[in-house]
């Protein structure tokens, strides 16, 4: 059997070595958070590829909309493809201020087949307390093209999504929840909660200010008492504390995707030492049209038939000896399995059941 390399993950390749991250790049403060805005729109400007008068509820969407606008239209009176009815969408932070500009997202809700070129009209974008806090407008860019001509198509990525760069502007600002300036204790949220992790960025902020000023209150959250110096100047001990570079720690995991067959794996994943046999058991079915002819002058017909064929084979299974204490190393012996990646997913999985690997399974 021809033997073929596992493509597990371009990351498995090399085991990286342990590296210090700065504090901003793992967590953030309590409080500092974005708002999301949504609104829907108009893109006009399209080459016939907008939506179309038999998606009723759309058109009906789109009629309201423009006669929303102050235009006097009636349903029956939409008839152009080259407007596209969209769903709009832009994150605000409560650091934005009155002016700023945001970057929008903007996807078809219709059947409209491609956003390219197109231009969004002046949109609203409201927050959940119903409140408009930016308007949107600008030309659309796509990340993908869609050519058709004489029947046949031809495309790359999604068409039907697109952005407005820097193309909201903020009319209504959120504000912080928190006055930092007035607090004398912060917290600092880790995005991916362990106990290890946080302790190590206590005592690493401690060892930067040279005091016990924070401490692991959970895996998620670090309280932090801010020093006297900085009381009142809450931007200056943040900037300094962001800059705090701790090691992360992470639990052993392998992560699948049966859909695309992909496995990926953390570098804290180690197996123990066991036995594995693979072997396939492969089943062909074919089927070939035949042509039944009849003999001279006998006044039969002309038949086709079918004339199935049915073969199986069955790979030889090889007993591997497998045990990994690095990524370099657990690679090795799998790819000496020579297996393809939905069976690795499987050995995988069997291997967690059995015990002798030692991470957690997420199946996606």
């Amino acid at each position: 059997m021809r033997r073929l390399l596992v493509l597990i993950a371009l990351l498995l390749l090399v085991a990286p070595e342990a590296y210090a991250v700065r504090a901003k790049d793992i967590g953030a403060f309590l409080g500092d958070r974005t708002n999301e805005l949504t609104g829907t729109g108009l893109v006009v400007g399209l080459n016939r590829t907008g939506d179309s008068r038999q998606n009723e509820a759309v058109v009906e969407a789109l009629v309201k909309r423009l006669q929303g606008m102050g235009y006097a239209i009636e349903r029956e009176q939409l008839v152009s493809r080259n407007v596209a009815l969209v769903a709009v969408t832009a994150e605000l932070s409560p650091h934005h201020r009155f002016g700023s500009r945001l970057d929008v997202t903007v996807a078809s809700v219709g059947d409209a087949t491609s956003l390219e070129g197109g231009t969004l009209l002046s949109t609203p974008l409201k927050a959940l307390d119903n409140e408009v806090h930016a308007v949107a407008q600008g030309n659309v860019t796509v990340g993908g093209y869609q050519l058709s001509a004489g029947g046949e198509r031809s495309g790359k990525n999604i068409t039907t999504t697109g952005r407005v760069e820097a193309g909201a502007i903020v009319e209504r600002e959120v504000g912080s929840a928190v006055d930092y300036n007035a607090r004398s204790e912060v917290e600092f949220v880790l995005r991916q909660p362990d106990f290890t992790t946080a302790d190590r960025l206590a005592q690493a902020i401690n060892a930067e200010f040279e005091e016990e000023i924070s401490h692991a209150r959970d895996p998620g959250t670090v309280t932090i008492r801010i020093p006297g110096e900085f009381q009142g100047r809450f931007a200056r001990f943040a900037s300094r504390l962001e800059s705090v570079e701790v090691m992360p720690d992470s639990v052993a995991r392998v992560v699948i995707n049966e859909r695309t067959g992909t496995v990926v794996m953390g570098s804290a994943v180690t197996i123990g030492q066991c036995a594995v046999s693979h072997g396939g058991l492969q089943i062909e079915v074919k089927s070939d049209v035949r042509v039944s002819q009849p003999g001279p002058f006998s006044q039969g017909q002309t038949v086709l038939y079918q004339d199935p064929a049915l073969s199986a084979t069955e790979e030889q299974g090889q007993v591997h000896l497998v045990q990994g204490t690095t990524l370099n190393e657990l690679a090795a012996a799998l790819n000496a399995l020579a297996v393809k990646p939905r069976d690795l997913i499987t050995i995988l999985q069997m291997m967690q059941s059995q015990g002798c690997m030692h991470a957690e399974v997420v199946v996606q």
